[in-house]
């Protein structure tokens, strides 16, 4: 008592806490410096083990997606006769309003047309080639890369001009396509203005001669039905598109269409992305099971040397509280130095190891923020017991020591 009002503790800031708990840090910086350095290998391996696998993933991704893993095609079967069927005229646009389905395209079978390099070929020497009439998209649709030329426009679409797969010019002994490279189908003269690259999702394209949608029609008697209509989908709903696409191109008659199944590089992905998440949570577990137990080891036996220390700040009127504060506020700070400086070496060694292997480089800032927040939950439960462990003892106890 003086002057009849109690002393009271003095109270600290959020300022002093800090302050008061880096203590600990400048006063034995090599102490500090190693078992930040615990946590941040813990936290970079596993920053870089995330890194890694999404630099893995995407490039994973990226050659799964040239293997159309989203690609599916509609294609008529047969009807209740055994005759062949046919897709109704607006089974491209049906096929559009399904949700999850983002690109559409189609190609048409030229029934009884020829291609032939010029007049003097027998009629008999078809070569294998058939002739179809195209959309302008399907280039994108099926992932097709031009080898020479140009590829199909709405004005190209409408005049004598055709687009041959790579087998297709190979046969017809074509090389380059030109405005004075012409080839005979179905009786004229069509000018060859693109050679497509081997399509490895659509086949049936390396043997064929395309034309135009309206020009086929104009020309060459087409009668608008598509024979083959290509779908690429959301990965996550391909098998929900398979299901609706047959009575969606065919209301009428869906048993007379014929779906293909999702390709086999789609359960390659998925199982690659449940492959990704289980190490994740193994690395992870571990990485912050190891930093957690180096702020814990850290921070008792900082309790145990500073004793005399905290029984001078008590007997200086030190409350219990501020003692707590103080030695937790030491281990969120050691901690957040690990976990920062975990994320940046882990940072670094993804993008180092990423550019050299050729992929894209993949660092999810949930994995950074995660380790970095994850880091110090667990400092703040590591350095819990030591900070009440520190808060209890008595002054003449500590002092004594």
């Amino acid at each position: 008592m003086a002057g009849g009002t109690a002393l009271r503790p003095a109270r600290l800031g959020p300022r002093d806490v800090v302050r008061v708990g880096a203590v600990g840090l400048r006063t034995r910086p090599m102490r500090a410096f190693l078992s930040a350095l615990g946590i941040a290998i813990g936290i970079a391996a596993m920053v870089a083990v995330v890194g890694v696998s999404s630099s893995s993933r995407a490039e994973l991704d990226r050659a799964l997606d040239a293997l159309g893993t989203n690609l599916l095609t509609v294609a008529p079967g047969s009807t209740m006769t055994g005759e062949e069927a046919r897709l109704p005229l607006k089974a491209e646009a049906m096929v559009e309003r399904i949700a999850p389905v983002r690109e559409v395209s189609a190609i048409g079978l030229l029934g009884d047309v020829g291609v032939y390099r010029n007049s003097k070929v027998p009629e008999s020497d078809t070569r294998g080639i058939a002739a179809y009439a195209a959309r302008t998209d399907l280039r994108g649709a099926v992932g097709a890369e031009l080898a020479d030329g140009v590829w199909l426009n709405a004005a190209t679409g409408r005049f004598p001009a055709t687009v041959l797969g790579a087998k297709a010019a190979e046969r017809l002994g074509i090389g380059k396509a030109g405005p004075d490279v012409q080839v005979l189908i179905g009786g004229e003269h069509f000018t060859v203005i693109g050679i497509l690259e081997p399509a490895g999702l659509a086949p049936e394209l390396d043997t064929a001669a395309l034309v135009g949608w309206p020009v086929a029609a104009s020309e060459l008697g087409f009668d608008g039905h598509a024979t083959t209509v290509y779908t690429r989908s959301r990965d996550a709903a391909v098998e929900d598109v398979r299901g609706v696409l047959g009575p969606t191109a065919n209301p009428e008659a869906p048993n007379e269409v014929e779906v293909s199944r999702p390709s086999d590089a789609l359960a390659a992905r998925q199982a690659a992305g449940e492959a990704f998440t289980g190490l994740l949570l193994g690395v992870g577990a571990v990485a912050l099971l190891v930093g957690g137990v180096g702020v814990a080891n850290t921070m008792v036996i900082s309790v145990l040397e500073r004793r005399a220390e905290i029984g001078l700040r008590r007997s200086l009127g030190a409350t219990r509280g501020q003692i707590r504060a103080q030695f937790l506020t030491e281990s969120l700070l050691l901690s957040a130095l690990g976990g920062v400086g975990g994320a940046l070496i882990g940072t670094v060694i993804t993008s180092v190891y990423a550019m050299y292997q050729g992929w894209p480089v993949v660092v999810p800032l949930w994995a950074v923020g995660g380790g970095v927040l994850a880091t110090l939950l667990i400092g703040a439960v590591a350095g819990l017991y030591p900070a009440v462990r520190a808060s209890r003892l008595s002054p003449t106890e500590a002092l004594a020591s």
